[in-house]
């Protein structure tokens, strides 16, 4: 039986976790989640806005999307134990992105790659926009692209807890403990060590460590571009409801979103002050200067908000090219990534925990060829370039 160690508990590493194990009859696996902190307070997978869609501008993320829709819409009996049937609160408004004049030709370009691949989405004029939403400005908005099905979004912490459960059910032993080193001889990751000073001796070992996972591939002696970048989170109360509101990307840059009776939003800093594992702390002073202006003008309503609360997590940034970095280095036989998400690790769990899951069981992808995200591209310095990062 072959030992696996997955370094990281969150959504990804307890996703490949339940994937490795369901099928007993297969080759079975004795499965070790090592998660530093069961509360989970930092991780991505608590903190995330939880959202879901298929408005990319590559096949690949849009394919791993609609297989996360399809499996989130069905999570309930795939991922129950027993008697407890999870239930993540899914619901599917939509993502409604707005264009500028300069975004037209990208909104559209991206639109023809979604039809290409049966993304339940439209275009809408100003016109059509305004007749549809009353509530909001279409004041610089030259185009708009709303998707029909298909894209909302639910509760992260309890997608997590779901996988997790499930995965201890099928056997998974779940450690919480600080990761301190890998043991490496030659080709091969043989060892991972803890903060209690044992070693988990490991045939097959997965970096799953979200934000933090650069520093495991360094002790392996590999490279990876994995950077924690902080995004602050907004919640606010307005008097007004707003009938149908999707998920809004504004021409600005920043989203906004329901959360039950109340709104949500954020916005992606400027590159020059977006800092590598920046302390979790929120941003106030961008949502009085820029955030809020700009939450008035889109949607005139918003002139009255007041804001309820703030949380501030870690995107695991891919700063090579914002996407998932998934499969083996060439350098190492038996380290596998899931890594790099930049923002959709969420949405792409289930596509990558199964992804991830094949390669080690058969070594290849079996369900959806995920190789436009391994690490070759990297090294080969061929980015696979997503026009719709969030």
């Amino acid at each position: 039986m072959r030992r696996v160690v997955i370094i990281g508990g969150g959504a990804i590493g307890s996703a490949i976790a339940y994937f490795l194990t369901r099928s007993p009859e297969e080759e079975p696996f004795e499965v070790t989640v090592v998660e530093r902190d069961f509360s989970y307070k930092q991780a991505s997978s608590a903190l995330s806005a939880s959202s879901i869609r298929q408005q990319f501008s590559t096949a690949i993320n849009i394919e791993m999307s609609l297989y996360g829709i399809d499996f989130f819409r069905n999570l309930g009996e795939t991922l129950r134990v027993g008697d407890d049937v999870p239930d993540i609160g899914l619901v599917e408004p939509g993502y409604l992105y707005l264009a500028s004049p300069a975004g037209v030709d990208v909104l559209r370009e991206n639109h023809a790659m979604q039809k290409a691949h049966a993304v339940d989405v439209a275009l809408m004029t100003p016109d059509e926009l305004k007749a549809r939403f009353p509530w909001i400005s279409t004041e610089g908005v030259a185009l708009a692209s709303l998707g029909l099905s298909g894209e909302g979004w639910y509760d992260g912490y309890s997608l997590l807890q779901a996988f997790r459960k499930k995965a201890a059910s099928q056997g998974v032993r779940y450690v919480q403990a600080h990761v301190t080193g890998l043991r490496r001889n030659g080709r091969t990751v043989t060892g991972v060590q803890l903060d209690s000073g044992q070693t988990l001796a490991a045939d097959v070992v997965v970096n799953a460590a979200g934000a933090w996972a650069a520093k495991v591939a360094q002790w392996a002696g590999i490279d990876l571009p994995v950077r924690g970048r902080r995004r602050s989170v907004f919640s606010f109360s307005c008097p007004d409801t707003l009938p149908g509101c999707p998920l809004v990307i504004d021409t600005s840059g920043i989203w906004l979103r329901p959360e039950g009776r109340q709104f949500i939003c954020g916005f992606a800093p400027p590159e020059d002050q977006d800092h590598d594992d920046a302390p979790l702390e929120v941003e106030y002073e961008a949502f009085d200067s820029f955030i809020w202006p700009s939450l008035a003008e889109r949607v005139p309503a918003f002139e009255a908000i007041r804001m309820t609360g703030a949380w501030a997590g870690y995107y695991e940034m891919n700063v090579f090219d914002h996407n998932a970095i998934l499969g083996l280095h060439p350098d190492c036989d038996n380290l596998y990534f899931a890594n790099g998400f930049s923002g959709h690790g969420l949405q792409q769990c289930p596509a990558a925990g199964r992804g991830v899951a094949e390669l080690i069981r058969f070594g290849e992808y079996r369900s959806l060829d995920l190789s436009p995200v391994s690490f070759a591209r990297i090294l080969e310095n061929r980015p696979l370039l997503e026009k719709n990062v969030i």
